[in-house]
């Protein structure tokens, strides 16, 4: 908040000093670096009201992956900033394929070692559009939502950082370290095609310290901000395919080795499996931040998590309550795809499935397919990881200039709201630049409901107007808080 005519003010600053501090109670987490005030917040509305009618275009720019096809939507932004008198760099992985970059120059010599990387990507998952309520890449604003495939992931995020980044530029802010733009493709595939080809192959147009990417929340309860969660570690991907055998023949001549019935038990089996509960330093911290702000109940359950005596009983409470708290507290394995069979009266001789597995960080892949064979126990069913399996990054710092940047501004933005550091059980593409030593952190800054949040790639994905529009002057405000000299 900028004070004008602080003089004829400091009376009232004065009286108010002791409500303030009442109100404003202990910080949580680690305490924020003593700094200056931050520098004048600009006038956000108008670019506000452009980043809408962008992310409406974006979304309208069909970037499902596979292809991806992602060049088009990047042309589309490089426009926007050619406009804007800012040169930006397109790269191609392959035809169609790859990411863009723009940067605003705070000397002459680049220090990458303080730079700040404002990451999101181009591409979005597939949609079954007879499930949507509207044109899934109409961009139709509606009741009060932009509705769309991407209006949250993460399209909504892309648009927002080149609110911010055109932002900072007009209002010709002496920024006190590079801020670089980056679009990228292919995160929803892996990366190979965007994060990955970019840190290979391009690692000197995109190096940083430090970077804001997805995978964060602000969650909005009964009306209210509840906290903001940061997210400073990621579960890893990885991917098993279930292949049953059997012998192929006519329906019509049952047989006990059908390769459809197998792959069904199996996949039956694996769908009843829940690994033990885990904490790491992250999820402890959350958790014990997020007890003080919920209800009597589900606080009681939340603090016995990590007893002897009622710590198995407080999980299933917990993970019936919030299945993304179950899948915070786990290894997790969800069947996602079914295929077998060429015909209505052909009994088929192999049936596949795929099982998408999320690993708490650091745990190894292969004691838990080992625990998968057990339980499925049946000589025709194989398992076969796929070649796409992520690495376990390091966690980003609790105590850097930027995770301390982002716990006062939110703390100014949303009072009584605390900051918690956040593992997501959702793979970004962080994990690349944490393995380069990147102060990476998770911020999608929308404040939204956990509904809001739950339509990510699901049906009749959407984000509210006004949560956009805040999200935007939030993230304004962190990074001119971070990277503008006061």
């Amino acid at each position: 908040m900028v004070c004008r005519g602080w003089i004829l003010m400091i009376p009232l600053l004065l009286l108010a000093a002791p409500w303030l501090r009442a109100q404003s109670g202990p910080p949580l987490g680690p305490p924020p670096a003593a700094s200056t005030p931050a520098p004048q917040r600009a006038d956000l509305s108008p670019i506000s009201s452009d980043a809408l009618e962008w992310l409406q275009n974006l979304i309208r720019i069909n970037t499902t992956n596979p292809p991806g096809n992602e060049i088009v939507a990047a042309k589309y932004i490089a426009g926007i900033l050619e406009r804007e008198g800012i040169h930006t760099e397109i790269y191609e992985s392959t035809p169609g394929r790859g990411f863009l970059v723009a940067r605003l120059q705070a000397k002459a010599m680049p220090d990458p070692a303080r730079a700040l990387l404002l990451v999101a990507h181009l591409d979005v998952v597939g949609v079954d559009k007879t499930k949507w309520k509207v044109d899934p890449f109409g961009g139709v604003m509606q009741d009060g939502y932009i509705h769309g495939r991407g209006a949250v992931d993460d399209k909504g995020m892309l648009a927002a950082n080149l609110a911010v980044f055109i932002a900072l530029k007009r209002s010709g802010a002496a920024l006190n370290r590079d801020v670089i733009f980056l679009a990228e493709g292919d995160e929803e595939n892996g990366g190979e095609q965007g994060i990955q080809f970019a840190v290979e192959k391009h690692w000197d147009k995109i190096a940083a310290g430090f970077a804001i990417n997805e995978n964060g929340r602000v969650v909005v309860k009964d009306g209210k901000v509840l906290y903001v969660g940061v997210q400073t570690t990621e579960k890893v991907a990885a991917n098993l395919d279930i292949i049953a055998t059997g012998t192929a023949g006519h329906a019509s001549v049952p047989r006990k080795d059908n390769a459809v019935s197998h792959l069904a038990t199996a996949i039956a089996k694996i769908s009843t499996y829940e690994a033990p509960v885990e904490f790491n330093s992250v999820t402890r911290a959350y958790f014990e931040g997020l007890a003080p702000i919920e209800d009597e109940e589900t606080a009681k359950w939340i603090r016995a998590l990590d007893t002897a005596d009622r710590g198995d009983h407080a999980a299933r409470w917990i993970s019936d309550a919030n299945p993304t708290w179950s899948a915070m507290l786990r290894d997790t394995v969800v069947p996602t795809m079914l295929e077998a069979g060429i015909r209505q009266n052909v009994v088929p001789s192999e049936a596949r499935g795929v099982v998408n597995v999320r690993l708490l960080p650091g745990n190894p892949l292969d004691p838990l397919v080992a625990k998968l064979k057990q339980l499925v126990n049946d000589p025709q069913v194989r398992f076969e990881v796929e070649p796409t399996a992520g690495e376990s990054a390091p966690s980003s710092s609790l105590t850097s200039d930027l995770y301390n940047a982002i716990t006062r501004v939110a703390q100014q933005e949303f009072p009584g709201a605390p900051v918690l550091p956040y593992m997501s059980t959702g793979f970004s593409d962080s994990w690349e630049l944490r393995m380069r030593d990147v102060q990476a952190y998770g911020l999608v800054p929308f404040p939204m409901t956990e509904d809001d949040f739950s339509r990510i790639h699901g049906d009749n994905e959407r984000i509210p107007v006004d949560s956009f529009r805040k999200g935007v002057d939030f993230l304004y405000s962190i990074v001119s808080n971070f990277a503008v000299s006061n």
